[in-house]
C-alpha cells in the first residue's frame, strides 16, 4: 500500500519539548500530528505522549465534529495536566504510596500525586517522544505504529521495556488500538491505557449529563478519599454505581464522590464481566449522546477493568478552538488492570517478566 503524504505538522522540537523528554536522543527527534482518514470519518495522533488528539465523524445529519476535547498545539499538550488522549504507563492509574514489592525486593517510584504515582509518573508514556514506525494515511486500513523503549529505573520502575501502540481505522466508523510491551530482562508491572475524553456531542459543547452509558460489569472496586483501592471487589447492585442498564450520567453524578473535598463525580474502576483473563475482547461499554446528534460509541477490550471518569476536575481548561471545557465536559473510558494491583495480591495481576508480552487491544465502534 502506498505511503500517505508527509504529515500534516511536522515541528523541530522546541526546548520545551527537549526539556519535558529529558536530555537524551528522544528529545532531539520531531514531534508531528498524523492524520488518518476513511471517508468523511478521521483521526489524528501525534507521537508526543502517542497521543489521540481528535476523532471526527458525522452526526445523524452529517454533520462533523471532533468528539474528543485536547489542545490545539503540541505546547499545550507538553504542559498540560490532564492527559488529554494521552497513552498512559507504564503503569496506568494510582500506585500507593508510589512504592511496591516485586520478588521481595521494594521499588520506590517517583509520586506526582500527593505521596501516590499516577499514570507512571512526572515524566510517564505520555511525556515522552514516541518513534513512529509506520505510517498510512489513507486506503481500506489506514494505522500508525509507535515505539517507545523504556529504560531499567525509568520513574523507578524494573527492567527494560519495549512498548508499541498502533491505531486503525479497523472499520467504516471503527477505530482500534493495540498496545503490546515486552519485558527484557527483569519482572515489570505494565499497565497500559488510553486516556481519552469523550463528548459525543462534540468537543466544547456543554458537559456528558445527558450522555446514556451502560457498563457491562456487575462488580467495582470501592477506593479510599485518595483514590486508592480499598483491596475490595463488590456488587454494583443496590449503589449508584449499578450501571449495568442504560443510565444517564447525570443521574447518580452527585452522588459518587470523586476524591476530594466538594468534587462529586465517577472515577471508578470497574470490573468487566467475563473473567479476568486478557485474551478475548468483551464488551465494555455502551455510550449515546443524550442530545440530537444521534452519536452512540461502543468499546470493546480485553482488559479485566475500566476505568469509568466524569471529568470531575475539569474547570475552565481552555481547549481546541478557543472551546472552554468545565467540569462534566467530557467522560473517560479507559480499560485496563485494576489499579494499585501490584499491592493488591487478589486482583489480576500486571507483572510481565522477562521474554513475556503485555497485550491490550481495544475497539471503538462508533454509530449514529
Amino acid at each position: 500500500m502506498a505511503r500517505a503524504p508527509a504529515p500534516l505538522l511536522l515541528l523541530a522540537l522546541l526546548a520545551a519539548l527537549a526539556a519535558a523528554a529529558g536530555a537524551n536522543a528522544a528529545g532531539r527527534k520531531m514531534v508531528g500530528v498524523y492524520e488518518l482518514r476513511k471517508g468523511d470519518f478521521s483521526v489524528k495522533v501525534t507521537n508526543w505522549g502517542a497521543t489521540l488528539t481528535s476523532v471526527v465523524l458525522p452526526d445523524c445529519k452529517g454533520n462533523l465534529a471532533d468528539v474528543v476535547l485536547g489542545y490545539d498545539t503540541i505546547a499545550d499538550y507538553v504542559n498540560g495536566s490532564y492527559y488529554f488522549g494521552a497513552l498512559v504507563g507504564r503503569v496506568a492509574n494510582r500506585v500507593a504510596n508510589a512504592r511496591f514489592v516485586l520478588d521481595g525486593k521494594v521499588y520506590h517510584l517517583v509520586p506526582n500525586d500527593g505521596k501516590n504515582a499516577l499514570h507512571g509518573g512526572k515524566r510517564g508514556f505520555s511525556k515522552v517522544i514516541w518513534t513512529v514506525k509506520d505510517y498510512v494515511g489513507g486506503g481500506d486500513s489506514p494505522y500508525i505504529t509507535l515505539y517507545y523503549h523504556s529504560f531499567d529505573g525509568e520513574e523507578g520502575f524494573p527492567g527494560d521495556l519495549d512498548v508499541y501502540v498502533t491505531y486503525r481505522l479497523s472499520g467504516r466508523y471503527e477505530l482500534s488500538l493495540h498496545m503490546n510491551a515486552t519485558a527484557l530482562d527483569k519482572a515489570t508491572p505494565v499497565n497500559l491505557a488510553n486516556h481519552a475524553y469523550w463528548n459525543l456531542a462534540g468537543q466544547g459543547r456543554g458537559d456528558i449529563l445527558g450522555h446514556t452509558v451502560q457498563l457491562f460489569a456487575s462488580r467495582y472496586t470501592p477506593v479510599d478519599g485518595a483514590l486508592i483501592p480499598t483491596g475490595a471487589v463488590v456488587p454494583v447492585a443496590g449503589t449508584p454505581y449499578d450501571l449495568r442498564a442504560p443510565t444517564p450520567v447525570g443521574a447518580h453524578v452527585r452522588a459518587i464522590y470523586g476524591g476530594k473535598a466538594g468534587i462529586y463525580g465517577y472515577d471508578t474502576n470497574y470490573a468487566v464481566d467475563g473473567g479476568a483473563g486478557a485474551a478475548a475482547l468483551r464488551k465494555v461499554a455502551v455510550v449515546r449522546d443524550g442530545g440530537g446528534s444521534g452519536r452512540a460509541m461502543e468499546l470493546w477490550a480485553n482488559q479485566p477493568g475500566v476505568q469509568f471518569y466524569t471529568g470531575n476536575f475539569l474547570k475552565d481548561v481552555k481547549g481546541k478552538g478557543g472551546k472552554v471545557y468545565g467540569q462534566y465536559g467530557a467522560l473517560c473510558l479507559e480499560t485496563q488492570g485494576f489499579p494499585d494491583a501490584v499491592n493488591h495480591p487478589n486482583f489480576p495481576s500486571q507483572i510481565v517478566r522477562p521474554g513475556q508480552v503485555y497485550r491490550h487491544d481495544m475497539v471503538f465502534k462508533f454509530s449514529f
